[in-house]
């Protein structure tokens, strides 16, 4: 619930103050429930299963997006360059209620299977099964069933989902668990709702991957949160803007920001973390008004209408929602990455281990 109702992270959460303190209380209560969660899954009285193939969890404890659906496009594409046959599952946020598993395609709809799913499907081109259901369970079985040939699965979130059951690679098993970071950090490190954690930052992991820079101290030393853990700092890039009516149609960012001034551009995300498309603009000299929204937010015609600006940027992951809008002054923005070489060949030493379970007396 309280994810839902916090779709835009309020201020609060970033530093401590009144209002934090305040709900600080409701934040203890919400740490004991974690905790009884947690040790009804360490006695394993909910006697789940896990699943039969490797899981690889990418996943964050802050609510909010941190930059997960990049990572989990470039995990699919390399893995598949390696050798191996993924499949993605996830929750499908943002969409409608379902009482099944549902295979996503590029042409599904986001408001029955989530914005995330469909730009996952597009950015790959369907050659990735890809299921989504609330109760991750039921979409790995739907999953293997429609497509057997699968031989590890990457699940976009799930950190905090008690049935995605894992044989933990640091105790020698062959699953993996990423939690994504990002610049914000864990604002003021409370938990829900005082805070934006919906974990103790402390939490196991089996690495830590950044989308950010990672600060440090003024003395030199690197931030303590990063000493001991094993981590990987990930670079995205911004690719050449294509028009959503016509996706042929390119232009460079330098031409963007010499056809149009700065009060003739609009930059729009319904991110996580907006500010980061924001500043990622900056960077490539387009500058112009912010309107940031909530992540998972819908679009519709009156809304562009409404925006006095010659020049309208938006995200990849927005741009699955403006399927119907034909306006020719929206511009859509495409962000990838590529994983380290290093952080491959760790993740491909983890999934050529031999299954635990073959070994269970």
């Amino acid at each position: 619930m309280a994810l839902s109702i916090f779709r835009k992270a309020p201020k609060f959460w970033e530093r401590r103050g009144p209002t934090s303190l305040l709900l600080w209380p409701l934040s203890l209560l919400y740490g004991l429930i974690l905790r009884i969660r947690k040790l009804i899954q360490d006695l394993d009285l909910s006697k789940a299963k896990p699943a039969p193939v490797p899981i690889i969890i990418v996943g964050n404890i802050r609510v909010g997006g941190t930059g997960k659906t990049p990572i989990v496009i470039a995990l699919a594409q390399q893995l598949s360059q390696l050798g191996w046959k993924p499949g993605i599952i996830s929750r499908g946020y943002g969409a409608s209620s379902q009482t099944a598993p549902l295979e996503v395609k590029s042409d599904s709809d986001p408001s029955v299977v989530g914005d995330e799913p469909v730009l996952l499907a597009k950015r790959t081109g369907d050659v990735f099964p890809i299921w989504v259901f609330p109760k991750r369970q039921q979409s790995i079985k739907a999953l293997l069933k429609n497509s057997p040939e699968v031989n590890v699965i990457i699940s976009d979130d799930g950190l905090q989902h008690q049935g995605l059951v894992r044989w933990p690679a640091r105790e020698g098993g062959h699953d993996i668990e990423f939690v994504v970071r990002d610049d914000r950090g864990e604002g003021n490190c409370f938990l829900l709702p005082a805070g934006p954690l919906r974990e103790p930052a402390t939490r196991e992991r089996d690495a830590t991957l950044f989308t950010g820079t990672p600060k440090k101290q003024k003395s030199g030393i690197q931030d303590e949160y990063f000493l001991g853990r094993r981590f990987f700092n990930l670079a995205s890039n911004l690719g050449k803007p294509y028009q959503l009516i016509n996706t042929s149609n390119t232009q460079s960012f330098e031409q963007i920001a010499e056809q149009f001034l700065p009060k003739s551009i609009t930059a729009i995300a319904g991110l996580g973390n907006p500010q980061r498309f924001f500043d990622d603009l900056a960077k490539q000299g387009v500058i112009g008004k912010q309107i940031p929204l909530p992540d998972h937010a819908a679009y519709t015609p009156e809304f562009f209408t409404s925006i006095k600006a010659q020049c309208i940027l938006i995200t990849e992951k927005d741009a699955v929602k403006c399927t119907d809008i034909s306006d020719e002054r929206i511009w859509v923005v495409p962000m990838s990455l590529r994983l380290p070489e290093n952080l491959m060949e760790w993740v491909q030493s983890i999934l050529q281990r031999p299954d635990p379970r073959r070994y269970t007396l």
